[in-house]
């Protein structure tokens, strides 16, 4: 399981808008507008997933840690290995912890930590922490590649649209 291993070139800026058009669907339903994508080495994507906050109020269902916990339930290490996260917003503690147990080779993320803070503010439903997921892989025991922010500004405008009505 090396993440320094050759990881194929994708279009990373298809990958994310179709992270950010799941998020989409997460803020049509009523949710936290966060998606993630599983992207297979040859460009198939493998999974899809929504946050799932609701219907349970799930502090812990942030859409790449789902979408992580269902991988490393059907895929093996050295698989992911080779596979791409994307993910409408950067990988916290939990959801980068997670990235780095299945095994994951790469990251690629829309909205930084530190932007989703300003928009958020201090909301109970968000109560975000300011950490790289950089930061976290640096202190793994395998790389895990990362790209991001990309796309910052069309990533923060489902935030900003979503965290203002929970301010108002």
């Amino acid at each position: 399981m090396n993440a320094d291993k050759a990881l194929p070139k994708l279009d990373h800026e298809h990958y994310i808008r179709q992270s950010f058009l799941v998020a989409e669907r997460a803020l049509k339903g009523g949710c936290h507008p966060f998606g993630a994508l599983l992207v297979s080495a040859d460009g198939e994507i493998l999974m899809e997933q929504e946050n799932a906050f609701l219907p349970d109020h799930d502090m812990t269902g942030h859409a790449e840690r789902v979408i992580l916990t269902r991988a490393s339930r059907t895929y093996s290490p050295d698989f992911l290995s080779r596979c791409t996260l994307y993910t409408s917003a950067e990988p916290c503690v939990m959801c980068a912890g997670a990235a780095y147990w299945a095994g994951v080779g790469r990251v690629v993320y829309g909205l930084s930590e530190k932007q989703l803070k300003v928009i958020t503010g201090n909301h109970p439903e968000n109560p975000t922490l300011d950490l790289p997921c950089r930061t976290v892989f640096a202190a793994g025991q395998r790389s895990v590649q990362v790209i991001g922010p990309l796309l910052e500004q069309e990533a923060a405008a489902l935030h900003l649209r979503f965290w203002k009505e929970k301010k108002d």
